[in-house]
């Protein structure tokens, strides 16, 4: 196949300050250009891992992106390479089949995002974006322990990094799309809400996480490291409305200059079927009964 040619002159204008390395294949090739295109950003394509390598090794560039036909065992590989000549690089990667024990590999080889199809092009596209335009980025992910069944990781306070790790999460979660979305959307809740309210979004504090794949329940641990709070004292939340009036939150929430909403831990109760918070209110844990195959590599 043939590849675009880097020196294009709309991408290497005097607005161009970001590089983008792209391994192509024929699935991912138009789709990628004409989005990055659009960008200003320099785009150079290669036809294999073998050349990004051989590139790499005489330049820089800001961003990485595998291709997706390649096994994820592969790019792992392409990304521990890269790393003995640029340790802070950037890679995203995609491929066609995943499996947990292959995100767990990513996470510990800190790359900096993972997808396997299907995946939404306008995630992508978002996580494109957030590698090249955000500030200097050196992990945020820390690997405590880790196993298909029982992942422990550390995460930075940080808005981008709970995006991440969310979409680390959707690769993680082998379960029916359905409770996936609804375990996604608590977990997503609470890791925010850690962020926010414990650490008050301090770039220097981290998250403590677990996932747990049991084979009839998934659970997901988080705990934060403020103070804690009370549920009975979240005045500018839904959870905390009595019965006889269920928005009185808003008047709260009005009062204190904060945006309409306050229904993330209300709606999260009704998505799992257990949400417990420990004495302190610093620590969560969710879980989802299922009733589904145990995955092959968890038995």
């Amino acid at each position: 196949m043939s590849f675009p040619s880097c020196t294009s002159e709309k991408r290497l204008t005097h607005e161009t300050s970001r590089s983008v390395l792209v391994v192509a294949d024929i699935e991912i090739n138009s789709m990628l250009f004409d989005h990055l295109l659009t960008t200003g950003w320099a785009v150079e394509y290669v036809a294999s891992n073998e050349e990004a390598l051989a590139l790499l090794q005489t330049r820089e560039f800001d961003l990485t992106i595998t291709a997706a036909a390649t096994p994820a065992k592969e790019d792992l590989k392409l990304l521990r390479q890269i790393r003995c000549v640029r340790p802070h690089t950037r890679m995203i990667i995609l491929t066609r089949e995943g499996t947990t024990q292959d995100v767990i590999s990513a996470l510990r080889e800190r790359a900096f995002s993972y997808f396997s199809k299907p995946y939404s092009f306008e995630t992508l596209s978002e996580m494109i974006r957030m590698a090249i335009e955000g500030p200097c980025w050196d992990d945020g992910i820390e690997v405590l322990s880790a196993t298909p069944a029982w992942i422990r990781l550390l995460v930075r306070c940080d808005v981008g990094i709970a995006e991440r790790m969310m979409q680390f999460f959707t690769e993680i979660a082998d379960l029916p799309e359905e409770e996936k979305g609804h375990v996604a959307f608590v977990f997503r809740e609470m890791l925010l809400n850690a962020m926010r309210h414990g650490a008050k979004f301090d770039p220097t504090q981290y998250v403590e996480i677990s996932y747990l794949r049991a084979r009839h329940a998934v659970a997901c641990r988080v705990k934060d490291p403020g103070q804690g709070f009370s549920l009975s004292e979240l005045y500018h939340a839904a959870v905390s409305n009595p019965i006889t009036d269920p928005i009185r939150h808003l008047q709260f929430r009005e009062a204190s200059g904060l945006p309409p909403g306050g229904y993330g831990i209300l709606l999260s109760r009704h998505l799992v079927d257990e949400l417990i918070y420990n004495e302190q209110g610093n620590e969560v844990l969710l879980i989802k009964y299922l009733d589904d195959k145990f995955p092959e590599e968890l038995s």
